[in-house]
């Protein structure tokens, strides 16, 4: 589905079904140089159990239109400006890296349009080493290769995918390969230039979940620690085997652990 968002085309996905604002909304937000399609699994599952389902590509993004945003905070209002776009009022958010920084802020900046958020591989703050970010300006196809060895787990990295014959070390490169130039550096300067996280937290009135990798290099459970401790009502989750591309690597675990949330 398409939509105008902010003088902007935006694609949506809805799961292969129709965009119904009846139904309960569950709003999913991809990471840095991604796009809707990490969400593959959950979003299909949710969509046919009586969710309507918005897994969306950022600006900049997949099939989105209009440059990639600069701030956490500039995605936070974006996200506020689809839901108003399609004429809904409230959303569950879910959102992965960057992602999630951004359902964070929402639901700090918009409470009254958030009614549940569940934050993936999240990090407060989100430090990005100097060497991945300069790679990112000036050599894009290094820092690719550098997050895909970071992203994964070990065993991920070499096979082990859930589904047969797909490599997800490869379909992970070829996603971020498929970015416009400059998009994965203005993404990763978002999460490394967004302070406020710790702050933005104690303000969440509405549940959440944080759902974290025990084997992530690039947001270390630990790096979750403080943010779990500051959000009012929080549960913690942790998948022992799995890095940072938790969708990819656990589709199952992670609807599992939406699908108690949200108690679909």
């Amino acid at each position: 589905m398409h939509v105008i968002v902010s003088g902007h085309e935006a694609y949506v996905y809805t799961g292969g079904k129709r965009f119904d604002p009846s139904l309960p909304v569950v709003l999913l937000v991809h990471g840095a140089a991604n796009d809707h399609s990490v969400w593959a699994q959950q979003s299909r599952y949710l969509a046919h159990h009586g969710h309507c389902v918005l897994a969306v590509d950022l600006p900049g993004h997949g099939r989105s239109a209009g440059p990639a945003l600069a701030s956490v905070a500039g995605i936070a209002s974006w996200l506020v400006a689809l839901l108003d776009a399609l004429g809904l009022k409230r959303a569950a958010i879910a959102g992965h890296s960057l992602g999630s920084l951004a359902t964070l802020e929402a639901a700090a900046s918009f409470p009254e349009r958030v009614s549940h958020i569940a934050l993936l591989g999240p990090a407060v703050p989100m430090v990005v080493s100097e060497p991945l970010l300069t790679a990112a300006r000036d050599q894009p196809e290094a820092a690719y290769r550098m997050i895909v060895g970071w992203s994964l787990c070990y065993p991920k990295q070499l096979g082990g995918n859930v589904v047969p014959g797909m490599w997800l070390a490869g379909g992970v490169l070829r996603l971020m390969e498929r970015t416009p130039p400059g998009v994965l550096f203005t993404d990763l300067s978002a999460c490394n230039d967004y302070l406020g996280g710790l702050e933005a937290a104690r303000k969440v009135p509405c549940p959440a979940l944080v759902l974290v990798g025990g084997r992530d290099l690039m947001a270390p459970p630990k790096a979750a620690q403080s943010l779990v401790a500051a959000l009012p009502k929080c549960e913690l989750r942790t998948l022992p085997e799995v890095g940072h591309s938790l969708m990819g690597e656990a589709p199952d675990e992670v609807l599992d652990a939406l699908r108690g949330f949200l108690h679909i």
